[in-house]
């Protein structure tokens, strides 16, 4: 048995959107709203384990997909396949699927960005919102990847992952190294991101990545089992598929301009984290100003991978917020 499979429910499957879908289901299905679990990047339903866990013990109806490109569920193979149209429109398919009207939808980094998106695209979908670490962002006044260039220059992470095939192959060169370099607590992110690359760019991970020591195991977040799950997936996967999802940033900002600005009405939830370097709580400033029903929390010392990182903090946020919302 694999390590994914040893510390996750039963993996369930769903044809949605053009793909089949992986995903993870608990609590009693049918009762209320439940909540999906969007990960990010380079993640998996995996990394919501402790909140699927805390789900199941609460009583609450909780689904947790692999997202497109990644883990068992599809990798296809045109870069346009991972759009916020498809992307969003993946989550309306799981929602089909269930036979569910609408869902209280979580996401973490990259899956932030996504749930963050379906009250503007598919507000008939929405039961609530939940951002971890991940703010609503307002639609930048230019493409975000020029802007990104600008700003930080060409080895910035978002700006390096547009390279056809170049972060693909750094990244998987040694998946092993890469989860340790990433999955790391506050101070060795810290580290990591802010310092200038010798051609001037800040978040330059990959000349961090590779300059790194794989011996280092100092600031290690996971268990060597939990480390096993992430190493096994993205060694049979490769990285592609999520490195798709930054290829379309220029796409996604181009087709959104007649979007909503707002969201009103709708039940969401900030939740940031204190040392994250790479999406601070400062970014969650203004939030209030669109959106009209909003709750803020703050996850004390914790970095990037808050939700596996503080898991029983997250879990008491979310909790206490959907027992209030959305009481049983």
């Amino acid at each position: 048995m694999s390590a994914l499979a040893r510390q996750m429910p039963p993996v369930k499957r769903a044809a949605v959107n053009g793909i089949d879908m992986a995903y993870y289901e608990v609590g009693p299905r049918g009762e209320g709203a439940p909540i999906v679990f969007c990960h990010g990047f380079p993640e998996l339903a995996f990394s919501w384990r402790h909140q699927l866990a805390a789900c199941e013990a609460a009583g609450r109806w909780a689904i947790a997909p692999d997202q497109r490109g990644y883990g068992l569920t599809s990798r296809p193979a045109a870069v346009t396949d991972y759009d916020m149209e498809h992307l969003t429109g993946d989550l309306v398919g799981l929602l089909d699927h269930l036979g569910v009207e609408k869902a209280v939808f979580c996401g973490h980094d990259w899956g932030g960005i996504v749930v963050w998106q379906m009250p503007l695209m598919h507000p008939d979908r929405c039961a609530g919102i939940i951002g971890l670490n991940t703010p609503f962002m307002r639609r930048a006044p230019l493409d975000p990847i020029e802007g990104m260039r600008k700003v930080f220059g060409e080895d910035m992470y978002i700006v390096w992952f547009q390279k056809p095939g170049e972060a693909d192959s750094a990244l998987a060169a040694d998946v092993d190294k890469t989860m340790r370099f990433f999955m790391r607590k506050p101070a060795a992110i810290a580290e990591a991101a802010p310092p200038t690359s010798s051609t001037g760019s800040t978040f330059a991970f990959g000349e961090a990545l590779a300059a790194w020591d794989k011996s280092d195991t100092s600031h290690q977040l996971l268990s060597p089992d939990e480390l096993a799950a992430f190493v096994e997936t993205f060694e049979e996967t490769g990285f592609t598929g999520g490195i798709n999802w930054y290829r379309n940033f220029s796409r996604n900002w181009e087709r959104s301009a007649n979007l909503p600005t707002r969201i009103d009405g709708l039940p969401c939830l900030m939740i940031m984290a204190e040392r994250d370097v790479v999406l601070s709580p400062a970014m969650a400033d203004g939030m209030e100003e669109v959106i009209s029903d909003l709750e803020k929390a703050l996850v004390a010392e914790s970095g990037h991978w808050t939700q596996q990182e503080k898991p029983e903090e997250v879990n008491r946020i979310i909790l206490d917020w959907m027992d209030r919302r959305f009481p049983k």
